[in-house]
């Protein structure tokens, strides 16, 4: 799920770590025409290839690699033949896969292998025989019954996969759900047409959803031929991905477009069946007010919400409810603001109704595909989907081994370029990435400013935060980049491991960590340490992860297996260990210190890690009222909207959560959010987890 290198390089030193015209029938469109450089004898092999093609791989719209497949028809049986390679930031990621079926497409043979994300493997077959399906997943063979209706196919890669899998449900009488090996049930559904303009000529497409093969949604595009042009998914980690057929990449950008902004309508649709209330006048009564000012609890309020703004808020014996209000009886709860995720990356529509179902009411997106991100934040604010209000930062990138994406700032020119265009498309900050040089960075921070942006971001390789810091970022993303700058001096050879030991040795009382605390103070740096996503990454067979968020254990099916997932314990496990406990003191320090923390997640696991990081902050020494403002107020002043959001006060906006609990009793029982309201309209937190499969 994460495109950040401070996740990269956790995994990499742990070793471990995060429809008619497709009815016809397969081989009814004339097959293309031979390449010229096809021998004459291939041509004319009764082995021939019945379909062959190709598609470009992309990674936040980037092509980073390609799928090549083969169809033949030997007999009357179809083999196919599947090349699928891209390379993710320096990492291969190559995978192939064979198929095997009768001319209706029904599966006889399905085999895949290699790897579907830089950290993950695959090694998986299917056997098809007459009463039952035989599974391998790697050594290991299972046997299930044989369904009447199925197909193979073993998560978003390869495309071709996916072209053949809608071809078969087109073709066999186009049922609700399909029953797959090695496993899972996917739901396709036909979601209209697309006019797209390739080479100056218009092409009608159909489009589909797709769901069960990863968590959530993917948006497909069929041409009239019923090959598919272009797949919009995300990869086994969480990473928005695209496979685009050759010949017609002009058009990612509006893919990616329609795709957010189609997510966004079939969420919106399914919201009208979530309890909860409407009301334009609502009354929350009895519960304890825990404003988010800092002021003592208010047992026995009252909070008056109008036409989504904030009315009163009060003692109920001070507090009259309007005529005709809806009210909620919120006795033996706890009222607070809506929460705030700072760090997240909105990849996939999915992530509305969860943001909303763990209270967060505002999220600031950092870093994800223009096209797709803008689409989905106007369709929330016009009430056109499901999910919290977004904040974006614009990510930009220079070139590098780390490189990500298409927003590239290698000139001066480019850095002003950028800023400007998410200037005008309306995001609020600028988001630096690993590969920014240090004159195209003070560009970039120089114009946001200038038009009223901030900038937030990663330490670039071969900076510091301080080189960043003044070249004006303004703040800073993962704690690990303060903690280098704390670091005692080391050997010009010293090796990986022994800045991992020197970092989990910091102490904070030296003349460094000091130097560092004040330079911070000093220029009134912003830190979204995202300490649940370090602290995950500590997880392993003897210390699984559901021990460190049990969450793991609610997400759906198609993130469970692979957020379950740890290796054993490797030689430096204890070194993590520590290292994260030193992270939690450091974060301590800079609070004490009147650094602004705000809370951010980067994803992790999704929801739920935005409790964790709350957790963890009264861990390193906030009280728990602190450690709720780091996810309601102060985050608000961050952004400037502190006068419209943050605190339940008269003449903000109705962002709020009830809870079953306490949380300044205990900062555990923030975890127990049972209503959420979001500009005014109340929503019920366990319906919202079980819409997209989770379990609340």
């Amino acid at each position: 799920m994460e495109f950040l290198k401070a996740k990269l390089v956790i995994r990499s030193f742990t070793a471990l770590i995060f429809a008619l015209i497709l009815a016809l029938p397969l081989l009814a469109q004339a097959p293309p025409q031979a390449d010229q450089n096809q021998s004459a004898q291939t041509q004319a092999s009764p082995s021939a290839a019945a379909e062959q093609g190709k598609f470009i791989l992309h990674k936040f719209e980037n092509p980073i690699g390609e799928e090549t497949f083969q169809i033949v028809r030997d007999g009357n049986w179809l083999n196919v033949k599947m090349n699928f390679k891209f390379t993710d930031r320096g990492t291969p990621v190559p995978l192939s896969a064979t198929f095997r079926s009768s001319e209706d497409l029904t599966p006889e043979a399905f085999e895949i292998k290699g790897k579907n994300s830089r950290s993950t493997d695959i090694d998986e077959q299917v056997e098809v025989q007459s009463t039952q399906i035989r599974v391998r997943d790697r050594d290991k063979w299972t046997e299930a019954a044989r369904p009447a209706q199925f197909f193979t196919i073993a998560g978003y890669a390869p495309a071709t996969m996916q072209m053949l899998m809608v071809r078969f449900w087109a073709s066999h009488s186009s049922p609700a759900e399909l029953a797959t090996f090695p496993s899972g049930r996917v739901k396709i559904e036909p979601r209209g047409q697309d006019q797209i303009s390739i080479g100056g000529k218009n092409e009608t497409l159909d489009r589909f959803t797709v769901e069960g093969l990863i968590w959530g949604r993917e948006t497909l595009w069929f041409d009239s031929k019923k090959n598919l042009v272009a797949a919009v998914t995300t990869d086994a980690e969480f990473d928005h991905f695209e496979a685009i057929r050759d010949g017609y990449e002009s058009a990612l950008g509006i893919f990616v477009g329609k795709a957010g902004s189609d997510g966004m309508a079939a969420l919106a649709d399914l919201s009208k069946g979530i309890s909860g209330s409407r009301a334009e006048t609502l009354a929350l009564v009895g519960g304890t007010l825990i404003d988010g000012t800092g002021k003592d609890p208010l047992p026995d309020s009252i909070v008056v919400i109008e036409k989504g703004q904030i009315v009163a808020a009060g003692p109920r014996k001070q507090i009259k409810i309007p005529r005709g209000a809806t009210k909620i009886d919120a006795r033996g709860k706890t009222i607070l603001p809506g929460l705030w995720d700072m760090h997240s990356h909105f990849e996939q529509v999915e992530w509305g109704p969860i943001y909303l179902a763990a209270g967060a009411t505002t999220v600031r997106d950092c870093g994800n595909e223009f096209e797709f991100i803008a689409a989905v934040r106007d369709a929330i604010a016009q009430g056109r989907g499901l999910g919290p209000r977004l904040l974006l930062a614009g990510i930009v990138d220079g070139t590098g081994p780390l490189a990500l994406g298409v927003e590239r700032v290698d000139t001066l020119e480019q850095g002003k370029m950028w800023t400007d265009k998410y200037h005008e498309a309306n995001f609020q900050q600028m988001k630096i990435y690993s590969s920014v040089k240090l004159e195209e960075l003070k560009v970039v921070t120089e114009e946001a400013h200038r038009l009223g942006m901030t900038v937030t971001g990663h330490v670039p390789e071969g900076l510091t935060a301080y080189q960043a810091i003044d070249a004006g970022q303004d703040q800073i993303n993962h704690i690990e980049y303060i903690a280098d700058i704390m670091l005692p001096p080391l050997p010009a050879n010293a090796s990986r491991l022994d800045r991992l030991k020197a970092s989990g040795d910091i102490d904070l009382n030296s003349p460094e960590s000091q130097k560092a605390i004040s330079f911070l103070v000093q220029h009134g740096t912003v830190v979204d340490p995202t300490l649940a996503l370090f602290e995950f990454f500590t997880a392993n067979t003897s210390k699984p992860p559901v021990t460190i968020e049990p969450g793991v254990a609610k997400v759906a099916p198609e993130l469970a297996s692979i957020l379950a997932e740890s290796g054993p314990p490797s030689p430096a496990a204890p070194l993590f260990e520590k290292l994260v406990q030193k992270y939690i003191a450091i974060v301590g320090a800079l609070h004490h210190a009147g650094i602004p923390i705000v809370a951010g997640t980067d994803q992790t696991v999704p929801g739920y890690s935005l409790y964790r990081e709350i957790e963890l902050y009264v861990q390193a020494g906030f009280t728990p009222m602190e450690a709720i403002q780091s996810a309601t107020i102060v985050p608000a002043r961050v952004m400037g909207l502190d006068k419209e959001l943050g605190t339940v006060e008269i003449g903000k906006r109705a962002d709020l959560i009830i809870v079953d609990a306490n949380p300044l009793e205990s900062i555990h029982n923030i975890r127990k959010v049972e209503f959420v309201i979001t500009n005014g309209v109340m929503y019920n937190c366990a319906e919202l987890w079980r819409s997209v499969g989770f379990k609340p």
